[in-house]
């Protein structure tokens, strides 16, 4: 039997207050950081981080209330980090494997180290990340997080957005939470990567990367929290249903995840590093700074496979 969709169809019809909880204990008293500050960007995602210096050893003290904040804010902002590839490195394998993207060798000029990706946009190569994604969601095991640091930023513009997927599932309808809470859907990178790759390279990764399916609502492995897990720039269709509905969902929870109040924004200087939970939010990449230069130095933390509400 077709779903029949709520009335109105479209959330973004609806007006008034938006308001969703940073954490899932949101009503109980949560303790303090000691070890650095965290000044909130958002309501519920965001924060600048202070009082930590990433080029430094930091201990499992500091590193465990920077786990918290993680968990909490989703994502965390460090301005005025000195720091090169080799820090930031550091700094991520502290969280884990180091992830190997196995497309930027063909996607990015001159792009040879794979597991710091430069992100070099100018009048010759202007920025294609404006749209909004988790990272890898075409991989079996999408990424666990990643560590941004820009090296080299516009005069304005260029700013990096991220929007907060617990929340945008928490304000869903609840009968459509319901309805999205048992699906998957497929997740594919070749009508996004495979455009810029040739047609050879295509042929030769297809058989190791497959499309893959994922839940809709991720259930988050640390927090225990339900998040929207679909995007508009890899995720094709939602499995098992028709699709006419299939579009029609999907088209409805892309316009959701759009709305403000489950965004924070970033404006980028010199010196300032972001890392972000990727299983919990979405990003996006502002092109509206060409054709002035902005060059971005990425590392991703390996992941799991995504498990739904269903286990």
């Amino acid at each position: 039997m077709a779903y029949v969709f709520p009335t109105p169809i479209d959330p973004l019809a609806a007006y008034g207050p938006l308001i969703a909880a940073r954490t899932a204990d949101a009503d109980d008293e949560k303790p303090g950081y000691e070890r650095l500050v965290a000044e909130p960007m958002t309501p519920t995602i965001g924060a600048e981080v202070g009082g930590v210096r990433l080029s430094g050893d930091l201990d499992g003290a500091t590193m465990d209330e920077l786990r918290r904040a993680l968990l909490e804010f989703k994502v965390l902002v460090f301005r005025d980090q000195d720091i090169g590839r080799d820090e930031q490195r550091a700094f991520a394998s502290r969280w884990g494997e180091l992830e190997r993207h196995p497309f930027f060798v063909y996607t990015q000029p001159g792009q040879t180290d794979v597991d710091v990706v430069t992100l070099a946009k100018d009048a010759a190569a202007p920025g294609m990340e404006n749209n909004w994604h988790h990272d890898i969601t075409w991989h079996a095991t999408p990424s666990f997080g990643a560590v941004l640091r820009a090296v080299e930023v516009p005069p304005v513009g260029g700013d990096t957005l991220w929007a907060d997927m617990y929340a945008a599932y928490d304000l869903l309808p609840e009968d459509l939470r319901e309805r999205v809470d048992p699906l998957y859907a497929e997740h594919d990178w070749i009508d996004s990567f495979g455009r810029a790759m040739p047609p050879e390279a295509v042929e030769a990764l297809r058989p190791t990367f497959p499309a893959v399916r994922h839940p809709v609502v991720r259930v988050h492995p640390e927090t225990g929290r339900r998040a929207l897990f679909v995007n508009m720039l890899f995720t094709t269709r939602i499995l098992d249903v028709p699709d006419e509905e299939s579009a029609e969902l999907l088209r409805m929870l892309y316009r959701h995840v759009q709305r403000p109040e489950f965004q924070c924004r970033l404006r980028w200087r010199p010196g300032t590093v972001a890392f972000w939970d990727n299983r919990s939010c979405q990003h996006y990449a502002s092109s509206d700074y060409h054709p002035a230069r902005r060059v971005m130095d990425r590392i991703s933390i390996a992941g799991d496979r995504p498990v739904g509400v269903a286990g």
